[in-house]
Parts: structure tokens; C-alpha cells; sequence
């Protein structure tokens, strides 16, 4: 997984983007309560395992690549193996990137989804 230029702004801009963060927030809620299997941190970032049904490696394929387009300095990278889709995630090397990186972690299990 490649990783943005360290100058990458940590910001999260969804001024362009089509959706709303609350309804970005409630996709998250759906993709999660449908395939949610798993997570756990690897070096330089996270992973999450979601069961690989119908449909889910797109979503998530076109969610990573939202994300990416409000929240540059991100890196993700979606595979399928077997009976799961795996989305990794990695931040550039700064304090506020990995907070953000950690709240991406907590959303499968956060009281808010």
C-alpha cells in the first residue's frame, strides 16, 4: 500500500462529495451491520474483514475511494480472499493522521453505528 506525500494536508473535506458526513456516517452503519467480521491492526495501519457477499467488494472498493478523495491523506487498499473482503488502511506519519486512523478503526464497534 502505497502511502501520500508526508505534505499531505490532514484534513477531511467532503465539500465536493455527493453525500452528506451523516450520510456517509449511515453507510458505514449499513456496510457494517450486513458484513462486519473482523479487525486488527498490522503494521503501519488497520485491517478490517468484511464477509464477502454480493455486491460488498464494490461497495467498499467505491467507499475507499471516497474517502480517499475527501480524506487525502489516506492510503487504502481493498483485496478479496476467499470468503472475505479485507480493507487495510494507513495514514501518513503525523499525531492528528493516526487519530483519525484510530476512529476509522473504532467504527465497527462504535456505539454510533
Amino acid at each position: 500500500m502505497d502511502l501520500p506525500a508526508a505534505s499531505a494536508p490532514v484534513v477531511c473535506d467532503m465539500s465536493t462529495a455527493a453525500d452528506t458526513p451523516q450520510e456517509r456516517l449511515d453507510e458505514y452503519r449499513r456496510l457494517f451491520r450486513q458484513s462486519f467480521a473482523s479487525k486488527e491492526r498490522i503494521p503501519g495501519g488497520v485491517r478490517l474483514r468484511l464477509r464477502a457477499r454480493p455486491g460488498v467488494a464494490e461497495w467498499v472498493r467505491d467507499l475507499a475511494a471516497r474517502e480517499k478523495a475527501c480524506c487525502a491523506f489516506f492510503a487504502f487498499e481493498v483485496t478479496e480472499a476467499g470468503e472475505e473482503v479485507i480493507w487495510d488502511a494507513a495514514v501518513i506519519d503525523d499525531d492528528a493522521a493516526r487519530a483519525v486512523l484510530e476512529e476509522f478503526y473504532r467504527l465497527p464497534s462504535s456505539g454510533a453505528l
